[in-house]
C-alpha cells in the first residue's frame, strides 16, 4: 500500500517469522525425541514458508472483510468474525499438509520418513502459530492504524516531532502524509471486487458448475489410477548432475549386469582376529561354500 499508516509490512514480517517459529518448534521437537535429522530435511522450511505465508495472506483477507462488516473499534468481535472466516480454510489446508506427510512416514526409506516426519510436525506448529501468534499480531496492527500512526516510526500522523520540522518531504517520509491530516479509510481491494462481482457469480451458473463437477471427476479417476501405478523406489541416477560419470556407470550396469540379479554381500558381524592363520582359512571356506 502507499499509505504510510496501512502499509502491512510488519504484518507481513511477522507472518514470515511466525512460519520461522513453526521450523524451529518443530525441529527442536523431532531431535529432542531423537528423530535423525537427514539433508532432505533442510528443504522443509521452503514448504512451511509456502503454507504460512499462504495462511497470511487468508487472515489478513478475512479481517479486512470484518472490518468493513462491523465496528472497528470491537476488536473482539473482529477477531471472532476473522477465526470464524479464515480457520476452515486453514485447517483444511493443514490437515490435508499433515495427512499426506504422516501418510509418506510409513515408506521403508529412512531418509524420507525422517523428512516426512519433520515437515508433518513443522506443519501442525505453523497452524497453531497462525491461530495465536498472528492472530495478536494483526490486533496490535489494528490499534496502530486505529491510532493513525506511521508503520515505521509509530508516530501519530498530523502531529509534528518537532515544530521545526514541518516540511512537506519530512511529513511524507515521516508522519505519513505531506499535509499531516488523518488518512482516509481504504476501500476494497480491486482483486476482491473481481473475485465477488465476476468470478464468483461466473462460476456459479449451472452450465459451469456442471463442467466443474465432470472434471472435478475425470481428474479424481485419474488420481485413483495413477495411485494403483505408483511404485516405491528411486533412480539412482536422479540423485547425480547430468555430466556425472554415475549416470553412465549405472546405465552400462543395467545394460551388462541386470542380468545376473542384485549383488549378495556377506558381513561379518563378531570381530574377527585377521592376524590368525586359522580365521582367514576359516573365512576363505566360507566364501567357496557361498559361491
Amino acid at each position: 500500500r502507499l499509505s504510510c499508516i496501512r502499509n502491512n509490512v510488519w504484518l507481513a514480517c511477522c507472518g514470515v517469522v511466525s512460519a520461522g517459529l513453526a521450523v524451529l518448534s518443530s525441529f527442536g521437537l523431532m531431535l529432542f525425541c531423537g528423530v535423525p535429522f537427514v539433508v532432505t530435511v533442510a528443504n522443509a522450511p521452503f514448504l512451511i514458508l509456502g503454507v504460512g505465508v499462504d495462511d497470511m495472506f487468508i487472515m489478513i483477507a478475512s479481517w479486512e472483510q470484518s472490518s468493513r462488516k462491523r465496528d472497528k473499534s470491537n476488536i473482539k468481535s473482529l477477531l471472532a468474525d476473522t477465526y470464524g472466516e479464515a480457520a476452515l480454510s486453514v485447517t483444511i489446508t493443514t490437515l490435508t499438509d499433515v495427512l499426506a506427510f504422516f501418510i509418506g512416514t510409513w515408506t521403508a526409506f529412512p531418509s524420507v520418513r525422517s523428512f516426512c516426519l519433520y515437515t508433518g510436525t513443522a506443519f501442525v506448529f505453523c497452524y497453531i502459530y497462525t491461530m495465536t501468534f498472528f492472530g495478536a499480531i494483526i490486533v496490535l496492527n489494528h490499534k496502530r492504524e486505529r491510532g493513525n500512526r506511521h508503520w515505521l516510526t509509530c508516530m501519530p500522523v498530523g502531529v509534528d516531532k518537532d515544530e521545526a520540522e514541518t516540511s512537506c518531504l519530512y511529513n511524507a517520509c515521516c508522519l505519513g502524509n505531506c499535509s499531516r491530516e488523518p488518512s482516509q479509510p481504504e476501500g476494497e481491494h480491486p482483486m476482491s471486487i473481481f473475485f465477488k462481482k465476476y468470478y464468483g457469480p461466473f462460476f456459479t451458473t449451472k452450465g459451469i458448475k456442471l463442467l466443474v463437477v465432470l472434471l472435478y471427476g475425470a481428474y479424481l479417476a485419474g488420481s485413483v489410477y495413477g495411485c494403483t501405478q505408483i511404485r516405491e523406489g528411486i533412480d539412482l541416477r536422479n540423485l547425480a548432475n547430468d555430466d556425472s560419470y554415475v549416470i553412465p556407470y549405472y546405465d552400462d550396469n543395467d545394460k551388462y549386469f541386470s542380468a545376473y540379479g542384485p549383488r549378495v554381500m556377506v558381513v561379518i558381524t563378531e570381530s574377527a582376529d585377521y592376524w590368525n592363520e586359522t580365521v582367514r582359512l576359516g573365512i576363505e571356506r566360507c566364501t567357496q561354500n557361498l559361491e
